[in-house]
This record gives C-alpha cells, sequence and structure tokens, in this order.
C-alpha cells in the first residue's frame, strides 16, 4: 500500500510526514519524527506508556493510526515544558522523588498535565482514577498522586 500524507500539529509546530497506513501515531513519533518520550509498554492501550494528549483529550498513542493524525493537534511529553521551564508536573515528579526507572514517567507527566487541563482542582480519588490507566511498577503509586496533587495546587496558585 503506498504511504499516506499527514498534515498536523505536534506539540504546537505544524508537521508533515509520510507513513504506513498501519502505523500508529506511537510509531510515527518515534520512528519517523524522532519524538522517543512516549514508550510502548503494551502495545494494546493498557499501560499508559505511549499517553499523548489529541485535540486536548488524552488518548493512547499505540491505539491512533498515524493517518488518523491528519489535521489533528497533539502534544507529547516533549511538549509539556515551556522552553526550560518545567510544566508543574514534572518539577513535582522530581521533587517528590516519584520517578525510579521513569519507563512510565513520560505518560505519567501526560496523563497528569491532562487531568489538570480539564480539572484543575481535583480530589485524591479523582486523580487516582485518572490515572488508573498508567502503570508503574518501580515506585508505587503514593508519591506520583503526591505530585500530581500538589502540581494542581502549583497551577491554582496554592501553596501545597
Amino acid at each position: 500500500m503506498a504511504k499516506q500524507h499527514v498534515n498536523t500539529t505536534i506539540n504546537g509546530d505544524p508537521v508533515e510526514f509520510l507513513c504506513e497506513p498501519d502505523q500508529t501515531v506511537l510509531d510515527v513519533l518515534r520512528d519517523v519524527l524522532g519524538l522517543t518520550g512516549s514508550k510502548e509498554g503494551c502495545g494494546t492501550g493498557d499501560c499508559g506508556a505511549c499517553s499523548v494528549i489529541v485535540d486536548g483529550r488524552l488518548s493512547c498513542g499505540c491505539l491512533m493510526l498515524g493517518a488518523e493524525a491528519e489535521g489533528r493537534e497533539i502534544t507529547t511529553v516533549e511538549g509539556i515544558a515551556e522552553g526550560d521551564k518545567l510544566h508543574p508536573v514534572q518539577q513535582r515528579i522530581l521533587e517528590e522523588g516519584a520517578l525510579q526507572c521513569a519507563f512510565c514517567t513520560p505518560g505519567f507527566v501526560v496523563a497528569a498535565k491532562a487531568l489538570i487541563d480539564q480539572n484543575p482542582d481535583p480530589t485524591e480519588t479523582e486523580a487516582r482514577y485518572w490515572l488508573a490507566g498508567n502503570l508503574c511498577r518501580c515506585t508505587g503509586y503514593d508519591k506520583i498522586i503526591r505530585a500530581v496533587m500538589n502540581a494542581a495546587a502549583d497551577v491554582r496558585g496554592e501553596a501545597a
């Protein structure tokens, strides 16, 4: 089959690429565009390592075809920080020591940003529910949840 030409926006920049009809967004990000922050953990949408934000909604990059990115706006973990200034979620994950091997961290960062964008004042239960699709095998979840809750407070301008 012929490669498909796609015009999209990734991390605020217009991007065009060619992809095979069966290539996922995750494959395109990593293999075509060199954006390797998103990881493939399961390939079935169960682990959250490939989390991206598509048109403002949290999505699994492994479940979306590259051709479906046409005309969409995609944010990856590489687009979360503003220049050298980390997003509050990134900063708090570092400060709280909410990572070990860091394989899952990009997915958690993207998912937490999507949560805070949609609900800047989540309860702990809401944050745990929202992040339930992201798996971590190293740290446990308490430090991650604490980091997300403190980041939400930072975004709201409150002292955590």
